[in-house]
């Protein structure tokens, strides 16, 4: 997952990685951290399928098989906008319910991307400076232990070099928030109450506490609640029926869905489908099917939500200080090398219970693989990374 590591931000257009950002460090670290890194045997049936294309339905089975996560599911929307949908595992470890074709889930820091491309459209509209310090736009706001928004810009703020730190070290364990209530304010104050990682513009370093700031800096320059701007600028005009910002409270996740788990020993698991996604707000609180994830990437790259100006903006990478090398991160959307050739552009979610891992490539193909756990293991993670790098690469 992201930590405060530093790097050089020096812009490379070309820099990208294989493996999908580990995104939500709040979440992880956390959820990680305090229920235990072991995961569950897998035990869950697989739901093979067949054709053309069984390596997807492979990697997924594979998934639950050998990661251990109690289910997995993706869409993989091929050039042609035809999509295949492949489940494996069970949607819960009770009942053995079968996991739900396109089924919603928690998509993270994959809410970092719908946040930049409002703020973006809003650089658009001429409403903000993405150069501009956002002391301009919130006076005041970003100031403390040498925490500086005279310094910081909005820019800054999306491609993750403001140096401000992750409210993430500062949250209590997951068990003693899963159903508490975060006013966004406090998860800034919980960041600001930490020193830099890094002077703005030094350094990469992933940073929730950021794209809290940029959620109060839609809210002030438009007047309304992010999670409004997002549905009225996003998600009605793509029609996407599945996606949506929980209401203020909202622990359950609507419609069909499988349900998410964390780890709490060797061989046991603990239902967290109901939780406050307040802790994330701006940095990960959308929830989403694969198919809507997909439609969403498609029409961003396509142009249909943004200006070709400010999309050439969010597709101008910095270095990532992670391995492997070459991974790049944009403004909100991140640029990821595939096996096969060639890159695909998305981002990544991690939320305790559900990972997701998404991209689309330059030709149109666009693929969603989401898991019902955290990763327990480096190994498991990479496992998920490659899922996706496997239903990219499939049509091709």
């Amino acid at each position: 997952m992201p930590h405060s590591t530093v790097a050089s931000p020096s812009t490379r257009s070309a820099s990208a990685g294989r493996r999908g950002l580990l995104a939500l460090a709040t979440a992880a670290a956390v959820a990680l951290g305090t229920l235990g890194l072991a995961t569950a045997p897998a035990t869950a049936d697989a739901a093979p399928r067949t054709g053309p294309a069984d390596h997807v339905q492979t990697s997924l089975n594979d998934l639950v098989r050998d990661g251990g996560f109690p289910a997995a599911l993706a869409a993989v929307r091929g050039r042609d906008g035809r999509t295949r949908d492949y489940t494996a595992g069970v949607a819960d470890l009770k009942t053995r319910a079968k996991v739900p074709v396109n089924g919603r889930v928690r998509i993270g820091s994959n809410t970092k991307t719908f946040v930049a491309v409002v703020v973006l459209q809003l650089a658009g509209e001429g409403k903000l400076d993405l150069d501009a310090p956002v002391e301009e736009y919130l006076p005041g706001l970003v100031h403390g232990n040498g925490n500086d928004g005279r310094n910081i810009t909005v820019r800054r703020l999306l491609q993750h070099t403001s140096g401000l730190p992750d409210y993430a070290r500062d949250l209590p364990p997951f068990s003693e928030f899963q159903h508490r209530y975060f006013e966004p304010r406090e998860l800034l104050d919980r960041g600001l109450a930490q020193k830099p990682v890094a002077a703005p513009g030094e350094g990469w370093s992933y940073s929730n506490t950021g794209y809290v700031v940029l959620g109060l800096l839609v809210q002030k320059v438009t007047g309304r609640p992010i999670g409004e701007e997002v549905t009225g600028r996003i998600i009605k005009p793509l029609g996407l029926r599945d996606t949506y910002w929980p209401g203020v409270g909202e622990q359950e996740i609507r419609g069909a869905h499988p349900h998410g788990y964390a780890p709490t020993g060797p061989a046991s698991m603990v239902d967290v489908t109901r939780m406050d996604p307040s802790m994330a707000w701006a940095a990960g609180q959308l929830i989403a099917t694969p198919r809507d994830v997909n439609s969403f990437l498609v029409a961003l790259l396509g142009g249909k939500l943004l200006k070709p100006a400010q999309l050439e903006e969010m597709r101008r990478t910095v270095e990532m200080p992670a391995p492997p090398a070459g991974w790049g991160y944009g403004l909100g959307l991140m640029r990821i090398r595939l096996s096969c050739g060639g890159y695909a552009w998305g981002h990544g979610g991690d939320v305790p219970g559900y990972e997701t891992r998404n991209g689309v490539t330059e030709d149109g193909r666009s693929a969603m693989v989401a898991v019902t756990a955290l990763p327990g293991t480096p190994a498991a993670g990479q496992q998920v990374n490659a899922a996706l790098d496997t239903a990219l690469c499939a049509g091709r």
